[in-house]
């Protein structure tokens, strides 16, 4: 199992997702997807549905599912999962069966969080509990735009601290050519190696699944 985070919200969470399920499933994996908890849902979860149709290309265990089947929990609030849970019904029981469940029918299945790693799914439950607890993988998801070096810092340290497997890449998408005067100089002299979204694809992406001798 693979936990998709980010560095904020609208980092490009499930826009690496779909990528990494387009890969692992041209490389002949019944990939599998999993939104925990969507907010600002209206009719159906937007997220849900586009990772849902990416598996539904290479899995036929997801062909008759629908978005609410591979989400735990959806709520209209665009919210934190604990703010938009206004009547409080999440379980933390319920996330894990649900993980189970898509498990089940998946060679590897994609769990995709929502926001950042200290967004509240609970009072004092943290989406970095959650990946801890349940030891999963983790890719960080981390932006181009001006201010991302304290963000990938402070989420790479959380990950440290927490003791948590984890890889990071840069999702360009905002002030491309900003970032390589703004950010990249330090990203190259501060780490070993660093990835672009792509890069880590299709250099990283399969030993990281495969460490410890096994595919997740």
């Amino acid at each position: 199992m693979l936990f998709i985070s980010a560095t904020n919200t609208n980092i490009g969470k499930t826009y690496t997702a779909v990528k990494i399920i387009h890969y692992l499933g041209k490389l002949g994996y019944k990939v599998g997807a999993c939104k925990l908890i969507e907010t600002g849902v209206k009719d159906e979860p937007i997220d849900a549905k586009k990772l849902l149709v990416a598996c539904q290309q290479y899995n036929p265990s997801f062909k008759n599912l629908t978005p609410f089947d591979i989400s735990a929990y959806t709520f209209s609030l665009p919210a934190a999962p604990y703010c938009a849970d206004t009547k409080k019904i999440i379980s933390i029981n319920k996330l894990k069966q649900k993980i189970f469940e898509l498990k089940k029918i998946s060679d590897i299945l994609i769990i995709e969080g929502a926001g950042g790693l200290f967004v509240p799914i609970l009072q004092n439950y943290f989406f970095i509990n959650f990946i801890k607890e349940m030891h999963l993988k983790t890719l960080l998801i981390t932006p181009s735009y001006l201010g991302c070096i304290n963000e990938t810092l402070l989420s790479i340290k959380a990950l440290e601290d927490y003791n948590i497997n984890f890889r990071w890449c840069v999702n360009f998408y905002k002030e491309k050519e900003h970032f390589l005067q703004a950010t990249k100089p330090f990203y190259d002299s501060y780490f070993h190696s660093w990835y672009t979204l792509e890069e880590f694809i299709q250099k990283e992406l399969l030993s990281f699944l495969i460490s410890h001798g096994k595919m997740p």
